[in-house]
């Protein structure tokens, strides 16, 4: 019987195959691990994020951030210490942030679940925290904890070298808030590509 000579195909097209192969692998991959981190990472409530992240001078990446980490988007989250809403501001945080905020007529607080509402006087609150304390960390623990809890840790040298930023956040479930919230803001500047 006559043997069957085939063909071999070069090495360096084995190769050039082979890498080509191996390059669809990677971005379908790299496809499918975006999709799937922007599916933990949403973007949702667009218009009001970016109205009210302009209006108080803040980066929309920390809006979302700070959205995600307090009720991951839910509108009716409501948490055991009362704070409701997209950015779960409780009726305290609520009044006060109508009145530094300027409203002529104050709301109700049932319209904490209302997702505009919600965005825009939880980013009021954010952006009187950052003035006020002029570190984002400081005022993010404070966005968690309260002011006075944060004013409190700024005057002890233990958690306060310069009265401004906290070397050490005591309450570990704000140390944990402020910690999520700077990650989650990172996740969605490289994700989107957005401040």
């Amino acid at each position: 019987m006559a043997e069957v000579h085939r063909r071999r195909i070069p090495v360096w097209l084995e190769i050039v195959l082979l890498l080509a192969l191996l390059a669809a692998a990677v971005w379908g991959l790299r496809a499918g691990y975006t999709r799937y981190m922007r599916s933990a990472y949403p973007v949702e409530y667009e218009e009001y994020v970016e109205a009210y992240a302009a209006e108080y001078g803040l980066p929309p990446s920390l809006l979302y951030a700070v959205i995600r980490t307090e009720s991951d988007f839910n509108p009716e989250a409501v948490s055991s210490a009362g704070a409701v809403g997209l950015m779960q501001l409780t009726e305290d945080t609520f009044s006060w942030a109508q009145y530094r905020c300027g409203v002529e007529e104050e709301l109700p607080q049932e319209q904490r679940f209302d997702p505009e509402t919600s965005i825009h006087y939880g980013s009021c609150v954010l952006a009187l925290l950052e003035e006020m304390y002029g570190v984002r960390e400081t005022a993010l623990a404070a966005y968690n904890a309260g002011m006075g809890n944060v004013n409190r840790w700024l005057t002890d040298e233990a958690y306060s070298d310069d009265g401004r930023t906290l070397k050490e956040i005591p309450y570990p479930e704000t140390r944990h808030y402020v910690e999520k919230v700077l990650k989650a803001q990172e996740m969605y500047q490289r994700l989107y590509g957005i401040e």
